[in-house]
């Protein structure tokens, strides 16, 4: 997709490029490889914002590994979180004993995760940790929230691309832009 394309038309800017993004996943893919060594982590794909950032992480883990996905919700078709968490598909497989890992596409209030790391110790993770692509720390509302793995530390924008969205559209893009906000304040 070139940058003549007709979404990236929508964008302010773009703040990563697809070259940028693919070596922050190769090297993130190979810390976790060092740091779980000898053992067979459950990533947990957060639907459907982490799924492109997801597919290309679990290439670059090189451990044997099973997978498995939730879809959670705080914000509908808004640009801002409601406070509110809904669990809209749960995991298929039990983690008692696993060493789980969270994969989410950005962290931003901390809401939703944190309300999710809750649950999912409730239900006996042996070791729980976060990896974000896009970590948002001056939105954060959730002060004790820990990202244990993070790509790229952003400002506070509204971005798209690379799997995140703004009403289900712009997830296509390979890089990460910041929308223009006349398409979001109408």
């Amino acid at each position: 997709m070139n940058n003549n394309a007709e979404l990236y038309k929508d964008l302010d800017r773009i703040l990563l490029t697809r070259e940028e993004i693919r070596a922050k996943v190769q090297e993130l893919g190979a810390r976790i490889t060092a740091d779980y060594q000898g053992k067979k982590p459950v990533l947990v794909c957060i639907l459907k914002g982490a799924s492109v950032f997801f597919a290309d992480l679990i290439r670059e883990i090189e451990l044997p590994l099973t997978l498995d996905f939730m879809a959670i919700s705080s914000y509908g078709s808004a640009t801002k979180t409601s406070g509110v968490v809904r669990i809209l598909k749960d995991l298929d497989n039990d983690i008692l004993d696993k060493d789980v890992i969270i994969v989410e596409d950005i962290v931003d209030s901390g809401i939703t995760l944190s309300y999710l790391r809750k649950i999912l110790v409730q239900r006996g993770a042996r070791s729980l940790r976060i990896a974000t692509l896009l970590d948002k720390p001056a939105r954060r509302k959730v002060e004790d929230l820990h990202v244990d793995y993070m790509c790229f530390d952003i400002p506070d924008a509204f971005v798209v691309g690379y799997g995140l969205d703004y009403d289900q559209t712009y997830r296509n893009l390979p890089d990460i832009g910041v929308l223009s906000p006349k398409i979001y304040e109408k």
